[in-house]
């Protein structure tokens, strides 16, 4: 748990002007279909956010990782369903669902 905290803290510095905003983000997954195939908690189609949290604890480059699978989908990483990319999504809403995935999804 505490490396989830700490992770989540360098992210947010990371993020800078993209202070993680629980509420937009979670606003943001639900409007892009994220919420269709991943839950908090429990893997649904695709892994738990917080089990992709904890894969990419402790990595000075999750944020930019996590982003870039955000925006160009794929298979592989946790199985062969593939996500399907969101090419439509901006830097700044790739970089707050990123943040937000990797803090582990919080409701505030």
């Amino acid at each position: 748990m505490k490396k989830i905290v700490l992770a989540a803290s360098a992210l947010m510095a990371a993020a800078g002007a993209n202070a993680l905003d629980a509420a937009a983000a979670k606003a943001l997954a639900s409007k892009s279909a994220c919420l269709a195939c991943h839950a908090v908690d429990k893997k649904l189609v695709g892994p738990s956010y917080k089990d992709v949290a904890a894969k990419h604890a402790g990595q000075a480059d999750a944020l930019e990782k996590v982003a870039a699978r955000i925006k160009s989908g794929g298979s592989g990483m946790y199985g062969a369903v593939p996500m399907p990319p969101q090419p439509a999504l901006k830097d700044e809403e790739l970089k707050l669902l990123a943040a937000w995935v990797l803090a582990g999804a919080p409701d505030k």
